[in-house]
């Protein structure tokens, strides 16, 4: 297996991408065909304004993550190549379609499987709420056997926000810490780690029912203990499945990684996890929060 190797570079030393890190087959006429059908409804994905290095593989088997509330997000955390912007901008409008939209969207892909991020949006009272749950209803309605999971911000800790998202009866509530809690201030400046818990505990509270979910991102200088620290407070706020992934550098304006993360140490990440009590950990070099979401969850379901 190849080494972790550095290369010395102007500005400091940055890892090789090693062979673990190199994706196969690419499908651009699949990639191209769904990125069409999209756009036909005006509609985004998280897998392409993230930069997701799945989508190639994601798309062939028709598999994506919407996300809603526009393609322009209030803050500007410093993994994300998410677009940011001003709210006096005209694409900060809701589309008022967009529910009915990603409903039809995913009938006609005949998802048995939905799953609906969003971007923050600060600006408005509700963090948008109201039009995430009414999404979740949308596809409810449109695909009443599929499963629906959420993927959400932290609507700035407002729990009203939270419980009118779940209320619209998701099968599974996923918020993501994304990294250890000294990193906050770097990565995620305008959100709080224990916020974050918070959400996640309350969410479990408000709906025992309902399967939660939280992701990390390694590779952003974090310690082997700090993961651990991660794992037992997520844990803790009884959150049923972890995802753990490598941090990939989207855009020159992103931060740098500083590990490549070996897939021995995924898996020992996995081990602990699943030690201290989650129903299922999903840890690996290319593992998203989205990421095969259907077989990971059957799997937590089982457990």
């Amino acid at each position: 297996m190849p080494s972790n190797e550095l290369v010395q570079i102007s500005g400091g030393a940055r890892p090789r991408l090693p062979e673990w890190l190199r994706k196969g087959e690419v499908h651009p006429e699949s990639v191209q065909s769904l990125k069409r059908d999209l756009r036909r409804l005006s509609l985004h994905t998280v897998c392409e304004s993230a930069r997701c290095p799945n989508i190639h593989e994601c798309f062939h088997r028709g598999a994506a993550t919407f996300m809603i509330l526009g393609n322009l997000c209030t803050r500007g955390c410093g993994f994300c190549s998410v677009p940011k912007g001003s709210p006096a901008k005209k694409e900060f409008t809701l589309d008022a379609a967009e529910p009915a939209n990603v409903a039809r969207m995913a009938r006609e892909m005949r998802l048995r499987y939905v799953v609906i991020t969003s971007v923050n949006r600060d600006d408005l009272e509700d963090g948008g709420s109201h039009h995430f749950a009414e999404t979740v209803r949308q596809v409810r309605r449109a695909l009443p056997e599929s499963r629906i999971e959420v993927l959400t911000p932290d609507f700035c800790g407002d729990m009203d926000a939270v419980a009118r998202v779940l209320d619209a009866g998701p099968d599974v509530f996923n918020h993501n810490m994304e990294t250890v809690r000294r990193l906050y201030r770097k990565v995620r400046p305008q959100a709080d780690y224990q916020q974050s818990l918070d959400v996640l505990a309350f969410a479990k509270r408000h709906r025992p029912g309902v399967l939660t979910k939280s992701g990390l991102m390694a590779g952003l200088g974090e310690q082997a203990d700090e993961v651990r620290e991660l794992l037992r407070d997520v844990a803790g706020s009884n959150v049923d499945v972890a995802t753990i992934g490598q941090y990939l550098q989207p855009t020159r304006r992103n931060l740098a990684v500083a590990e490549y993360v070996t897939p021995e140490k995924f898996a020992a990440y996995r081990e602990y996890g699943l030690g201290i009590g989650f129903k299922m950990v999903f840890s690996g070099p290319f593992v998203r929060s989205s990421y095969m979401a259907d077989q990971v969850n059957d799997e937590a379901s089982r457990a």
